[in-house]
């Protein structure tokens, strides 16, 4: 509120009608509009709730969630509007940001308006860590910080929950910080932030739905994520807006790429509104992540919006024959759409679990396999395993078992050291993927991608043949060569 009570001069709304898409286009005068709200005095009161230590002394500063269990990371009462979500866990899940959900219930309601995986929400699917830089959402520290700059109002009492829905891989340590403002109050007609995910493993016959609502409000934006089934271009999909009831959209794309604002295909970039910060290629197994956030240009709907998209591409076989220029593709879709509505809308279906959400991997945890090392220089923990070898040649090897052939794409967890080496993987004795360089670029457990691999039934090998000496180290730090080993991740692509 400003000093006479007037909502509308007040720096709250201003923030809330720019990302309803209410009030201006473009970044430039999106961000001028931002730096003159700091202009306005306000008698909003700034908040947060965070996961820091009661203890002010103190660093225990997370919140641990075992499988199974929630955890309430913000209970308000309003009215008031959340500014800001950051987070960041730390799980040897590799699917933790699958495995973790968002929930967000306003004005005490039962039933979310937000449900969505806590990667997916953070604009990255299939569990994938990876940076990016978007105008309301943002991930650094090679995925682990998660950013979001929603504005969300609620008028009598907001909840946020998040919950660690898979087995296996024990508890996940949560930090977070929710910022928000206590304001006196709200316009009888706001409108409320929503995100619902919706998958199809694998596609069928028809668009994919990434949005089915009724009510009053402004389309906000995308998170889109495929794996592709086969080889070939998954994109020539077409985006479509069915407003307020239409038979025939009013709003029809030209192609999956053309929506997000890209052309010819994809590649990794990030855009204020609109983005890749996943694409891994054209081949079976590959995965894709997109958003486009429809911020200076919100879809307008005053009944219902339906929001959908072809699935259609172009389908090679191994050997390069094409047997599909745009026909229907059966690979994996997970979406989900960002919206703002009034009446507060829940989904009716059930999101799917956890197991359901993460791809068919054949998942080895390290520490349970068979394991020879020269020198054998290994430590064993529940978790992973370590290697320091203390000579630049060192090499460890896994044995992992096969129980059907196919095609498998394959990739391990690894941790980089401060005092790590270089090393040449190798799948069966061949190697496998680029040479890397495990000396610390952030010291975090990350999933190094090895490629395609027919793998007959039966026992394979896993190695990590050192070497030598990272051109990044120091002399003084080029005695341990060290290097860990988490699991070793499987997926077959006939089971897609």
């Amino acid at each position: 509120m400003d000093r006479n009570g007037n909502f509308f001069k007040n720096s709250l709304v201003f923030a809330l009608l720019f990302f309803a898409g209410a009030l201006i286009a473009g970044a430039q005068s999106l961000n001028r509009s931002l730096m003159e709200d700091m202009l306005i005095p306000s008698n909003a009161r700034s908040m947060r709730s965070s996961s820091t230590d009661p203890d002010i002394n103190a660093n225990g500063d997370s919140k641990e969630i075992q499988p199974g269990e929630s955890i309430v990371i913000a209970d308000l009462e309003g009215p008031g509007i959340i500014k800001h979500i950051w987070n960041t866990s730390a799980s040897l899940n590799p699917f933790s940001l699958r495995a973790l959900v968002i929930r967000i219930y306003w004005d005490n309601s039962d039933k979310p308006s937000v449900e969505v995986p806590l990667g997916d929400f953070f604009g990255v699917g299939w569990g994938v860590k990876k940076d990016f830089q978007s105008f309301p959402v943002s991930v650094s520290s090679l995925g682990r910080s998660r950013s979001c700059f929603w504005q969300m109002p609620f008028k009598k009492h907001a909840k946020i929950t998040v919950s660690n829905e898979m087995d296996g891989f024990g508890k996940a340590y949560f930090y977070y910080y929710v910022d928000w403002e206590k304001v006196e109050s709200l316009p009888d007609d706001v409108l409320y932030f929503h995100a619902r995910y919706n998958q199809q493993t694998p596609a069928k016959s028809g668009d994919h739905v990434i949005l089915d609502t009724k009510g009053r409000g402004n389309y906000a934006g995308t998170v889109y994520s495929v794996i592709q089934k086969e080889n070939g271009w998954f994109g020539e999909g077409d985006d479509r807006f069915y407003i307020d009831g239409e038979e025939v959209p009013s709003i029809q794309g030209t192609g999956t790429e053309d929506y997000f604002n890209d052309a010819w295909g994809f590649r990794e970039f990030a855009g204020n509104f609109h983005g890749v910060p996943l694409y891994e290629g054209p081949l079976a197994g590959d995965r894709v992540s997109a958003y486009r956030w429809h911020i200076p240009d919100p879809v307008r709907f005053d009944k219902s919006l339906k929001v959908t998209i072809e699935h259609r591409g172009s389908v090679f076989d191994d050997e390069g024959n094409q047997h599909s220029s745009s026909g229907e593709r059966a690979d994996w879709i997970s979406s989900v759409a960002f919206w703002y509505q009034t009446p507060i809308a829940f989904s009716e279906e059930q999101l799917p679990p956890a197991e359901e959400r993460i791809p068919p991997y054949h998942i080895f945890i390290a520490s349970t396999l068979k394991v020879k090392a020269t020198p054998d220089k290994i430590k064993k923990e529940v978790e992973a395993v370590t290697f320091q070898p203390g000579v630049p040649d060192g090499k460890i090897e896994f044995e992992f078992n096969v129980k059907e052939p196919g095609k498998y794409k394959v990739s391990a967890v690894l941790a980089d050291n401060l005092f790590g080496g270089v090393y040449q993987p190798l799948i069966d004795g061949k190697p496998a993927g680029p040479v890397l360089d495990m000396v610390s670029k952030g010291g975090d457990w990350t999933e190094y991608v090895f490629g395609l691999f027919e793998l007959k039934k039966g026992k394979h090998s896993f190695s990590l043949n050192g070497l030598g000496d990272s051109p990044k180290k120091r002399p003084s730090l080029m005695k341990k060569y060290e290097v860990g080993v988490s699991s070793l991740m499987l997926l077959r692509i006939e089971d897609l």
